[in-house]
């Protein structure tokens, strides 16, 4: 049995607990301490409002609880504002730079908000390598501009307005998706991360 941890600070978490739930020789277990993750095998940090989350993840010490977790192997995934947080380098389409809490797990920079705002949000296919098509669901999502080092974009989109960008990246034992597989019901991603934790 494979536990994931979803972590429950703020955001969608409770669709990818629910969606989990559905795989098979998988247990989903929600993570609101560094307590939680004793146990865990991989862990995914959901979307929903990055600043908060990361302001939360700092406040109760899950930001150095994550890292440590990274940092030991086990595999970690960001979906949308969890692909921001993953980053090393953030700026807003709107604002530019943010300064917000990061975990800077990844060499990555992701531009947020890239698609446009919520009125702008939008359902399609994305290629990922390794993994194949996944049905993918943008919602003020973010998009990866840049990646270096060990870090790798495996996804992109080409998209009317923006051009060419990243949509999935991976580092290591780290996966960044800017869009949300929770809603759409594609379970690929989750049995990708499952399988790194069986190698």
């Amino acid at each position: 049995m494979v536990v994931v941890g979803v972590l429950s600070l703020q955001g969608d978490f409770l669709e990818h607990l629910q969606l989990l739930s559905e795989l098979s020789g998988v247990r989903a277990v929600p993570v609101k301490s560094p307590r939680d993750l004793v146990g865990i095998d991989t862990l995914i940090i959901p979307g929903g409002e990055s600043t908060a989350i990361g302001s939360l993840m700092r406040v109760t010490g899950m930001d150095v609880a994550i890292a440590d977790l990274a940092r030991e192997g086990k595999p970690v995934m960001g979906t949308c504002a969890g692909a921001v947080l993953l980053a090393k380098k953030v700026v807003d389409r709107v604002v530019g730079e943010t300064g917000q809490p990061l975990l800077e797990l990844m060499n990555i920079a992701i531009r947020r908000n890239a698609f446009g705002r919520q009125r702008e949000s939008f359902e399609t296919e994305v290629f990922v390598d390794g993994i194949g098509t996944v049905r993918a669901v943008f919602i003020r999502a973010p998009a990866i501009v840049e990646a270096w080092g060990d870090a790798r974009i495996v996804g992109y989109l080409d998209h009317p307005d923006i051009g060419k960008v990243g949509t999935v990246a991976i580092q290591n034992n780290v996966l960044a998706v800017t869009f949300h597989p929770e809603i759409s019901g594609d379970t690929r991603l989750y049995e990708y991360m499952v399988s790194l934790v069986r190698k």
